[in-house]
């Protein structure tokens, strides 16, 4: 039977794959768009004004940036040794889209990836020149220079659709990763950045898991998360093959507003498996896209406490990057027996 050795949880923002020398290159983003805080909706200066009580001048410098930089680049690090020594034969990585491969027409809540192979293409000049500034300049993060393909493993994964298909989770499945809306068939950034930064280029076999945290009006809530997890390791736990596997979480935390209280709830909770604490969150919290990605955190913790392994927090970094109060809540944690 496989047994699960341990499990991770990392950040993936582009601020963790770019030299803070362009980390402003993201607020030019910041003060064009729109962000949720709180549930509500604010333009940049109105945070601005709302989050003028705390003095943001000496959180915004780039020494501050290199300090926090290094800092995350040290956990990152840790967990790649980590996940090496655990022995894992394959792996199961909670992740998410944003528009990479789905586009409109078909935005699954769930789906599981059961193709035999798994391309990592980097995208073209043309197509980083199209993303939001400061994206462009992190793709070589999650994506190698030249076209990677990694093996998938699709007997786990088809084990997976079935025993969740009976626990009823009506979960779609994908057996190659389809051409999305920026013209690229790459794996989406989230298991990109495991790839690269937590398997250092050289995966096992892996089964993309892929929750809708992005886009309404059918993104999973944090109970049908948690259950998800849960029924993800008892599915993991009965896979009647000799296999050793690490579970994954890619993403998060707050942003593109970060907001240190809810992080610290959210993590204080999955530590102490206090999942009546995290299903009492009103889903409004995570109306930002950014946010939603703890989403992908969520069924994990339920896995590994399904699994009986304890939830360790390597760190919580908060990356500001302006006086709004903008930026991304890093954080880095492992789960072991």
């Amino acid at each position: 039977m496989a047994r699960p050795v341990i499990g991770i949880g990392t950040s993936h923002g582009p601020q963790l794959v770019t030299d803070p020398s362009e980390w402003p290159q993201r607020v030019v983003a910041d003060k064009r768009n729109r962000h949720f805080h709180h549930g509500t909706e604010y333009a940049f200066a109105e945070l601005v004004t709302m989050r003028s009580d705390t003095d943001w001048a000496p959180r915004i410098t780039e020494t501050e940036w290199r300090r926090k930089h290094g800092l995350c680049q040290e956990r990152i690090e840790d967990l790649a040794q980590r996940l090496k020594a655990a022995r894992p034969s394959v792996a199961v990585i909670f992740g998410n889209d944003q528009s990479e491969i789905f586009s409109d027409d078909d935005i699954p809540a769930f789906a599981v990836y059961r193709g035999e192979t798994i391309g990592n293409i980097p995208k073209t000049a043309e197509q980083r020149a199209a993303l939001p500034p400061g994206v462009g300049a992190a793709e070589l993060g999650y994506c190698p220079p030249e076209p990677a393909h990694y093996a998938g493993a699709p007997e786990l994964a088809d084990h997976l659709i079935r025993e969740l298909i009976a626990e009823e989770f009506d979960v779609a499945q994908m057996s190659r990763i389809p051409k999305g809306p920026r013209g690229s068939n790459s794996i989406p950034h989230a298991f990109g950045f495991v790839y690269r930064r937590i398997m250092h280029d050289d995966p096992v076999p892996t089964v993309p898991l892929f929750v809708n945290n992005y886009y309404e009006p059918n993104k999973p809530t944090v109970k049908r998360c948690l259950a998800f997890g849960r029924a993800v390791a008892r599915a993991v736990k009965s896979f009647p093959v000799d296999e050793r596997v690490a579970l994954i979480a890619s993403g998060g935390l707050t942003h593109f507003v970060i907001d240190e209280e809810f992080d610290r709830l959210v993590l204080d909770a999955m530590a102490a498996n206090d999942f009546d604490r995290l299903q009492a969150i009103p889903e409004m919290m995570f109306r930002s896209p950014g946010t939603g990605e703890i989403k992908n955190w969520l069924p994990l913790a339920a896995a590994m406490a399904e699994l009986g392994m304890k939830m360790h927090l390597l760190d919580y970094v908060p990356c500001y990057r302006s006086e709004a109060g903008t930026g991304t809540a890093m954080a880095f944690a492992y789960w072991s027996a």
